[in-house]
């Protein structure tokens, strides 16, 4: 359970050659087009691209929600071929069951696989600076909070890879800044493997050791960049604003 002193091993990713497509009313749709990506035990990875390219349907690949149609998909070597507690995707909504507390929200992994663990559930609440609203219900809580819920349910299952598809797209400015240095902390130190999809280019700069950019749909890799620097960042350094125009300029070519 969550454990900053003796976490999980992160988990390591191999993506080959991936093709995946949806039957629409019109016919078959491809949205992942030979995709190819490694990402190394405990690196930070953002997926940028246009709206409706791909990037979640990606994520949900690799939390084993669905199978592609061809190509292999790889956690240390082994086949993802059904969901893992090792691999846990938080969502851009957060989910909350509203008939329960941020406590009974937040313990539901282990309710599900009938284990106690107070001490595990007291430890998430902590780690999200939580404690004063453990018995609040979800309709008393502001987005960040319940973003933060969302995070602890996941992080008590002591996950290897994290895959978070927008999780802070729609909270106010504010409440986002604040919850990326959250982000960053909590992934400094539980020591997990992270893969977000974000629009945010600046976000993506800001917490990312490396930015995949894809093409309109269906989605291909056409940059993978590593962020060299120290972290946390700071988000005026010339360096990083250069880089991020650069990145936009290089979504809008793809655009056309």
């Amino acid at each position: 359970m969550v454990n900053s002193t003796h976490p999980e091993a992160p988990l390591g990713l191999t993506l080959s050659h991936i093709h995946h497509s949806y039957d629409m009313p019109a016919g078959s749709r491809l949205v992942l087009d030979d995709v190819s990506l490694d990402v190394e035990p405990g690196e930070f990875v953002a997926l940028i691209g246009p709206s409706g390219c791909g990037k979640s349907t990606l994520l949900r690949l690799v939390a084993g929600l669905e199978a592609p149609d061809s190509g292999t998909l790889l956690a240390e070597g082994t086949p993802i071929t059904e969901p893992h507690p090792s691999r846990i995707i938080m969502f851009q909504d957060p989910t909350l069951y509203p008939w329960r507390t941020v406590r009974g929200n937040i313990s539901l992994g282990l309710d599900i696989r009938k284990e106690k663990d107070p001490e595990a559930i007291d430890a998430a609440i902590r780690l999200v600076g939580l404690e004063e609203f453990a018995a609040a219900w979800p309709h008393q809580l502001s987005g960040g909070m319940a973003q933060r819920v969302a995070l602890a349910r996941a992080l008590i299952n002591n996950p290897r890879l994290l895959l978070l598809d927008e999780p802070l797209g729609k909270l106010d400015s504010l409440t986002r800044l604040a919850m990326q240095t959250e982000l960053y902390r909590l992934w400094n130190t539980q020591g997990f493997t992270a893969l977000m999809v974000t629009h945010d280019v600046e976000e993506a700069l800001l917490l990312a050791t490396r930015v995949i950019i894809f093409s309109p749909r269906p989605a291909r890799v056409i940059a993978d960049i590593s962020i060299a620097g120290t972290q946390p960042r700071n988000r005026d350094d010339p360096a990083l604003q250069k880089l991020r125009s650069e990145i936009l300029n290089q979504l809008e070519e793809a655009m056309h």
